[in-house]
Formats: C-alpha cells, sequence, structure tokens
C-alpha cells in the first residue's frame, strides 16, 4: 500500500476542510519546530557586579530608550533660557516719563496762557495740584503710576518750576536711552537702577528734584531682554531632535570575558533578553507570524486551483513532503555550517524542491515554494547570531531555486534534469560571486576555491536528488510525471510488446490514435504526452481475444460471422473492463486506467445493435452500450472520439479531404447528441479546433500518391 492510499482511508474518514486543516496544521508545526532553534535567543545566567565568564555580543540592534531619553533631555538642558531683546521697551519708558512731565507742566505752567490764568493756577493749593496730576495719569497712563511712585515724588516735581522740570527731564530721558540700549536682564534691573541713580545723584539739581528725577529714572529702568518660554521650548525640542537614537549594534560587545558587569552593562543586558532571569518571547511570535504567513499562500493558491478536493489535498500533502524535505536538508547544512566551516551554507541544493514540484505539480507552485525557501534560508544561515536575517543567502537561494525552475524546459527525460543542474551550478556560482563583488569582499584563494565547489555541488546535488526522489513520489502519490509518461511510452514495456505480439492490428491502430489525440490535445492546451501514451495502452483489453477484433483478422474469417449479436456485444463490450482490470493489475497509473475504461463511455455497438433488431425488433437499445463511465476528462473525450475517427477512415479505400472533414463533423456530432461529452469540460470552441486538427493530420496521412509506372 502506498502514502495514497493511506491518505485515501484518512479521507474517508475526514472532511476536505477538517483533512486540509489538520496538514496545514502539521505543516506549520514542523516549520516551526526546524526554524525554532534559529530564532531561539541565546540567554546567559549573569549577576550584577559579577565577572563575565565569556564575551557576548549583541544579537540584534536595538534603541536603548532609556539612555537616548537621558541624552535627549541632557541637551534640552544645555540649551538653557532664550531671551528675546525688545528695542521697542527703550521708547515706551522714555514716552511714560516724557508723559508725567507733560503732566506736571500742564498743571504747574502752561505756554502761552494770560497771566490771570497763570496767577490762577498757582493760587492752587499743592493738594489740589497733587490730586488732579494723580488723576489725570490715571487716566491716561496704562501703568498704574500713581502707586508705584510715591506721593512726594510728585510733590517736588509740581513744587518745581518749569525750566527745572525741563532739565530734570532731559537728564532722566539721556540716561533711560542710554542704559536701555543694552539688554537688560530680570535679574540685572536692580543693578541697572542703581547705575542711573549714580548717574543722575551727579547733576546740578536742586535736592529734592534730584531725588525725584532718581526715582523717575529708576521706575523708568525695566527689562527688555524677556524670557522667551515659546521659543526656548522649540530649541530645546530641536536640540532633543538634533540627538541620534543611542543604540546597541548587532553584533557590538556588551561585555568581555573578564570583564565587570556594572549597572550600565547589566542593563543592555536586559534590553536585550539575553538574561536566563529575564528572557524574552518576541522571537517565538515573530516566528509563530511568519510560519502563517509562509502557509497562507499554499493554502490559498490550491484553494482557488481548479483541481478536485481530492488532487487539491494530494498536491498540498506532495507541497508539504517536498518543503520539510528540503527544510531539513537547510537545517543539516547549517548545522555544520556553525561547526566553523565558513560559507558552506552555498552547498545547499536550493533548486531542488522547485525542480521537483515543477516536475510533479506545475511552475506556479515551483515558484511560490521558492520564494518561501528563500525566506527560510534567511533565517537558517544566519551570520551566527540568533535572530538575525542573512539577506545574502536569501537572494542565492531564489535564484538557484528560479535557475532550476527555468532551465528545466524539457521534463520529459531524466538527463534534461541532470543538464539543469549544471546550469543550475553556473548560476549558482555567479551569484555568489556578484555578492562577493557587490560586499567589496576579500577572500583568500582557498576560499574561492571553496565557493566554486560548493556552487557546483549545490546543483549537481539539485539535480541528482530530484532524479532519486521523483521515483518514490510518482509511486507513493500516483503522480504521473512527464518522466514516468515517457517510460511507459517505451516500446519495450511489457504491456507494450504484448499488444505487438498478439494483436499487431491493435497496436497499429493505437499509434495512430495517438497521433490523433496528441495533436488535438496540444492544439487546444490539454496534455498531449498523456493523451499519446494513454492511446498506446487504451485497446489493452482486445489482447485477452484479439482476433474478435477487425483490425487483427488477418487473412482469416470475422469469428462474429457465427455468434449471436448478444455474444459479440459482450465480446466487444468487455474489451474495455478488461483492459482496466489489467492495467490496474500492472499498477499502471490511474490516469492511464482511466482511459482504458472511459474511451468508449456508453456509446451504442450500432452495428451488433441493429443486427439484433433484425432477430428481434424489441431488443433493448441500452443492453448494446458501453458501461462507461462517460469521459471525465477532455484527454479522454479527444481520445475518445480520435479512437471512432480513425476507425472509421480507415475503413475507406481513398478518402478525400472532404469526405475526411464530413465524417470528422458527423462523429463529434453524434458524441453530442448522445450526451458523450456532457460530463468533461470541452468546449463548442474546442470542438472546433479538434475537428480541424483531425482533418490536418489525417489529411496528411491519407495523402494522395503518384502512381508510378512499372
Amino acid at each position: 500500500m502506498n502514502i495514497q492510499d493511506y491518505i485515501g482511508k484518512i479521507r474517508t474518514l475526514l472532511s476536505y476542510k477538517v483533512f486540509t486543516i489538520i496538514a496545514l496544521l502539521l505543516l506549520s508545526l514542523l516549520i516551526y519546530g526546524l526554524l525554532y532553534y534559529d530564532v531561539k535567543p541565546q540567554t546567559y545566567n549573569m549577576e550584577l557586579f559579577s565577572i563575565a565568564d565569556k564575551t557576548v555580543r549583541s544579537p540584534k540592534t536595538v534603541e536603548d530608550e532609556a539612555k537616548t531619553n537621558e541624552e535627549r533631555q541632557k541637551a534640552a538642558d544645555e540649551v538653557g533660557r532664550v531671551y528675546s531683546f525688545k528695542k521697542e521697551t527703550v521708547q515706551n519708558r522714555v514716552s511714560l516719563i516724557n508723559s508725567i512731565f507733560d503732566f506736571v507742566n500742564e498743571i504747574n505752567y502752561e505756554p502761552g496762557i494770560q497771566e490771570k490764568t497763570k496767577e490762577k493756577a498757582e493760587k492752587k493749593s499743592e493738594a489740589e495740584k497733587l490730586q488732579i496730576l494723580k488723576a489725570d495719569l490715571s487716566k491716561n497712563v496704562n501703568e498704574d503710576v500713581t502707586k508705584k511712585i510715591p506721593d512726594d515724588i510728585f510733590y517736588s516735581l509740581l513744587k518745581s518750576n518749569h525750566y527745572d522740570l525741563e532739565q530734570a527731564r532731559s537728564i532722566v530721558i539721556e540716561q533711560v536711552e542710554s542704559l536701555m540700549s543694552d539688554k537688560i536682564r530680570e535679574d540685572q534691573v536692580s543693578q541697572t537702577r542703581l547705575k542711573i541713580a549714580d548717574k543722575i545723584n551727579q547733576s546740578n539739581l536742586g535736592r529734592d528734584l534730584r531725588e525725584a528725577a532718581v526715582e523717575l529714572g529708576k521706575y523708568a529702568i525695566v527689562p527688555n531682554d524677556i524670557y522667551d518660554s515659546g521659543l526656548t521650548e522649540a530649541r530645546q525640542k530641536q536640540a532633543m531632535e538634533n540627538v541620534e537614537p543611542v543604540k546597541i549594534l548587532q553584533g557590538q560587545i556588551i561585555v568581555q570575558e573578564g570583564h565587570l558587569i556594572d549597572r550600565e552593562i547589566y542593563h543592555q543586558l536586559q534590553l536585550l533578553g539575553l538574561l536566563k532571569s529575564n528572557p524574552t518571547g518576541k522571537p517565538y511570535y515573530g516566528l509563530a507570524l511568519f510560519v502563517l504567513m509562509m502557509i497562507a499562500p499554499i493554502y490559498i493558491y490550491i484553494k482557488n486551483s481548479s483541481h478536485s478536493e481530492d488532487k487539491k489535498q494530494t498536491y498540498l500533502i506532495i507541497i508539504s513532503f517536498i518543503f520539510i524535505i528540503s527544510l531539513l536538508l537547510m537545517r543539516i547544512v547549517g548545522s555544520i555550517e556553525n561547526a566553523n566551516i565558513p560559507n558552506l551554507g552555498y552547498i545547499f541544493p536550493a533548486a531542488m524542491a522547485p525542480m521537483l514540484i515543477r516536475i510533479m505539480l506545475n511552475e506556479r507552485f515551483a515558484f511560490i515554494v521558492t520564494i518561501l525557501l528563500a525566506a527560510c534560508g534567511s533565517i537558517v544561515f544566519r551570520d551566527e547570531l540568533a535572530g538575525t536575517i542573512n539577506i545574502e543567502m536569501a537572494v542565492y537561494i531564489l535564484f538557484s531555486g528560479t535557475a532550476g525552475i527555468l532551465f528545466l524546459t524539457n521534463r520529459n527525460r531524466r538527463s534534461n534534469i541532470l543538464q539543469a543542474g549544471l546550469f543550475v551550478s553556473v548560476i549558482n556560482l555567479m551569484m555568489i560571486f556578484s555578492l562577493i563583488l557587490l560586499g567589496n569582499g576579500q577572500f583568500s584563494k582557498l576560499e574561492y576555491i571553496y565557493f566554486v565547489i560548493f556552487a557546483l555541488a549545490s546543483g549537481l546535488l539539485s539535480a541528482i536528488l530530484t532524479i532519486g526522489l521523483v521515483p518514490f513520489f510518482e509511486a507513493g502519490f500516483g503522480i504521473l510525471s512527464t518522466i514516468k509518461l515517457i517510460e511507459l511510452s517505451n516500446p519495450n514495456h511489457p504491456l507494450l510488446k504484448k499488444i505487438l505480439t498478439e494483436a499487431p492490428g491493435t497496436y497499429h491502430h493505437s499509434i495512430m490514435v495517438a497521433n490523433l489525440a496528441e495533436a488535438a490535445c496540444e492544439a487546444i492546451g490539454a496534455n498531449g504526452l498523456l493523451a499519446r501514451v494513454g492511446c498506446y495502452y487504451h485497446d489493452i483489453g482486445k489482447t485477452k481475444r484479439p482476433h474478435f477484433f477487425i483490425e487483427n483478422q488477418l487473412n482469416i474469417e470475422n469469428p462474429h460471422n457465427h455468434l449471436s449479436p448478444e455474444v459479440s456485444r459482450d465480446i466487444i463490450i468487455a474489451h474495455a473492463v478488461d483492459g482496466a482490470k489489467m492495467l490496474r493489475k500492472h499498477k499502471m497509473p490511474k490516469e492511464i486506467v482511466d482511459i482504458a475504461e472511459q474511451h468508449h463511455g456508453t456509446t451504442l455497438l450500432k452495428y451488433f445493435y441493429v443486427k439484433a433488431m433484425e432477430e428481434d425488433p424489441n431488443v433493448e437499445k441500452e443492453t448494446f452500450r458501453y458501461p462507461g463511465p462517460k469521459p471525465q476528462t477532455k484527454e479522454i473525450a479527444i481520445i475518445s472520439i480520435a479512437d471512432s475517427v480513425e476507425a472509421a477512415v480507415r475503413s475507406m479505400s481513398h478518402p478525400s479531404p472532404e469526405q475526411i472533414k464530413e465524417i470528422i463533423h458527423n462523429i463529434v456530432q453524434d458524441r453530442l447528441q448522445d450526451g458523450q461529452l456532457n460530463e468533461c469540460d470541452l468546449t463548442l470552441k474546442e470542438l472546433e479546433v479538434i475537428k480541424k486538427t483531425f482533418c490536418e493530420t489525417l489529411n496528411g496521412i491519407f495523402h494522395s500518391r503518384i502512381e508510378y509506372p512499372e
């Protein structure tokens, strides 16, 4: 019992969805298990302030956020407070001083007024003048001057004459303008006020007016270099942004053997998850997500394919087997490479899985698996550090696998697989050297020799393993590959030799039908090779009673002339059933068995039915039909039509192209009307192409010849 039989038994117990889920789950677990070692972070048993017993390097590049924030805060603190110089402050303070003196003058003396007004103004009491001055200042000055300047200052101003007031005004304004032309911050105001007091005290003003001028000058001095919180924050933010993140780089030495593990080193070990007391689970979650992303394209592509559920499941199992085998080889090579054999990963037979799947299934599946293997290779062949990715190996595997698919153009011979392997070796070699040159690598002569050996070995191993595993998958899964079909088409095959020796007419007929069927299949995009090989065996059942079939009745009487129609019917119909039994006995592929069993469908044996009608008009028509089933595939339907067409045309002595065309048309129409093509997916357009191809092929066979003179 082969693997396919075991799978068939499991299928009978499980539904399609359940079987698929279980298969994908098992595949996921196997992939996860094989890659687990490569992502498992290495941890160390180290304590704070202990001595390191080994040198530890960072397995990845991570940002030390705490250190980064510390450096950014330090940069922000270095910016300090930002001040903004307000030039307009000088003019504002000068205007304020001028306003005070102007209001005093208006109360004491207004130029141009009459003497009576003057005399009247002088008669006002000092208290009244003070009230008027304070009222005017409160009303017209934004600042609350009257509360900040003592009343005795205003008394001194109001008692002074116009000349002294103007002199005091000039001195105060001059000193204010002089001192406030420089930047004055909040903490410099007191010092500056002392300066203006010293300057004004050196003037020749009267004592009371001088004291008043000093107070006004000190009051006028305010900060003009103001702290700008918005600008300070902006510059601090810019300074923080200019600080590069503090990173622990991949491969960076965290601690050397024999060195003390201080707080900073211990913090870095914690951050990297390298301590046994503080392991990280992120790699495991990442691997789970990685495996999910690998399984998804396989499931989606198989689910959306047009194959039957049984075939989809078979394809899934085949892909899983090949993928796991390839991953195991990758794991083995990766383990050996870790044992100090540098660059051994290049020997991995990367093209094996793609070539196997291309032979077994198709190119699209092969390309999908190539991409997935390249992704796995980037993890398995890491650069000595768990959790890292080797992009070079991913590119190498991708190009190697793609080369195997593209160079395997002719899958019909095993020698072509070996030839494809040699081409893959050349591509491997070119890819390795391109990666070396791109990386500006420096290697010794011996290392270059290793590169050449590994590249050649990878391609040849891929071809050898492919050739060796193809029979296993063909036998285990019942896969009918092109290589298997070519082997079955060998005339030395026991069954073909049996037909040739025991039923030579049938053998010739099968060859003719094979030519017709192959041409028609290739014209519509069906499997021409399958049709040809299937035709070779489709009438194997005739070898049981070869002389009861007209093509083998050479110079003998037709035995059916002495048999009843019912007996003849049973003999003729039996050849399809007998052929299927013989093929199954010889463990022939299911596709070949189906051709032998279905190539007559449920067609009517018209000759013997009519003969039976002559004896008994009430004979049932259905009893003279083949048991079927009807053709289920395009290839079998084409073989069915080609079988009838070849026999009909061969029965004519000198068929013309018009006669051939008419016979083909009639046979196809008869099959359609009889419902023989209802269970295959042939379209009417494809039937027209098939009819045209049959005409062209038969016209080439039965063309007219020149009659040579004797």
